[in-house]
């Protein structure tokens, strides 16, 4: 049994290793592009999937990896690392993943779990509305043989990327709802143009309306309780975080390079303070991955330090690249623009508040 779970963690290891790798010699050097060509990120995220890297966290007996967690969370550090366009694309499909692995539905999960993991068939998802409080964006009435669907979704990323997309709606019973639907035009079923954003544009954000849809009841992924939205927040706040950690690395590897260009010593020790603090937070963030062990209020300090250190350190970068950081294609001002996304990524209010209570102290220096 102990040579299986040694086997196992070499050849997760390994599979991270040769991640790196691709990352440093494939995306890396196409970073500015990816920011900005829609065409090229989708390529670069179908071959993420011909490398078996879009399902990680699959099960093997769909075609998937089935890799540790702690693995699964240090890759989302390494991506976001090298680009935050694609980090933030993939992510979109992982949580379609995690959806379709826990859904019950097993025709569903037969379907396109395996296709999801070598990148043949792209999902993403719409249901951050979920989150909001007040009168459901998204409503759902059961009908014979399934449900109507009539509302909002503010925020889909993927339009002309993904093939469809998981929906969250709200019943009358106030029970959560997560069902597959297209992600084209149809009748009932319309799309805005892509959204002119400061940040990530190129992964063709779009809201949608559907008015009396249609949904079969064989599209249905999972039915879930009243609050239960809420309290998976909770046990996964710690999850967007490690895209914010990768991003704080980003930014320390523009600033290692000012150090090296320029002979300036108080440029090496910004990144021998900063770098030791990303440590410890990275260290803090991987050791307490399990919610049962480490109490929320913990996980959450770490979740509002990591954002914290994506934007000091993204500053840093900015600060040691001079005037040049003012370029729209160089890393300093992606890094820059990205720290912007991965600080409101997957946000609830008490993400919020811990975030800016951070800011306005210096508390996280002695978490």
């Amino acid at each position: 049994m102990q040579t299986k779970i040694s086997n196992k963690s070499n050849n997760e290891e390994s599979l991270l290793t040769n991640a790196q790798t691709y990352f440093i010699e494939q995306i890396a050097p196409q970073a500015a592009l990816l920011d900005q060509d829609t065409e090229a990120l989708k390529q670069a995220f179908q071959e993420m999937g011909e490398r078996g890297l879009l399902g990680l966290n699959i099960p093997q007996k769909w075609g998937g990896k089935a890799v540790s967690e702690t693995i699964y969370r240090r890759f989302q550090i390494l991506i976001a690392r090298y680009s935050g366009a694609l980090a933030f694309l993939q992510t979109q499909h992982q949580g379609a993943i995690a959806k379709l692995i826990a859904s019950p539905n097993a025709p569903l999960k037969q379907t396109y779990l395996p296709l999801m993991a070598t990148g043949e068939t792209l999902i993403g998802v719409g249901f951050s509305q979920l989150r909001r409080h007040g009168k459901p964006l998204m409503q759902a009435t059961p009908v014979t043989g399934g449900y109507q669907l009539t509302g909002t979704v503010p925020w889909i990323t993927g339009w002309n990327i993904f093939e469809k997309f998981i929906i969250g709606a709200t019943l009358p019973t106030s029970e959560t709802l997560y069902a597959i639907v297209p992600f084209r035009e149809k009748e009932g079923l319309s799309f805005s143009p892509p959204m002119e954003l400061a940040v990530m544009g190129v992964t063709n954000t779009v809201s949608a309306t559907l008015t009396d849809w249609f949904l079969p009841s064989d599209r249905l992924v999972s039915l879930h309780p009243p609050g239960t939205v809420q309290e998976s927040d909770r046990k996964n706040v710690l999850h967007h975080g490690f895209f914010a950690l990768g991003c704080a690395q980003a930014g320390l590897d523009i600033l290692e390079q000012a150090c090296h260009h320029k002979s300036l010593p108080f440029l090496q020790t910004a990144w021998d303070s900063l770098n030791n603090e990303l440590i410890q937070c990275s260290q803090g963030m991987l050791g307490s991955l399990c919610p049962d062990r480490v109490p929320y209020e913990r996980r959450l300090q770490l979740r509002g330090w990591a954002i914290n250190l994506a934007n000091r350190c993204s500053q840093a970068a900015v600060t040691a690249s001079s005037g040049g950081a003012n370029f729209l294609s160089h890393p300093a001002q992606r890094v820059y623009r990205e720290a912007l996304v991965f600080t409101v990524l997957g946000q609830t209010q008490e993400v919020m508040e811990e975030t800016l209570k951070q800011l306005l102290s210096d508390e996280f220096k002695t978490i």
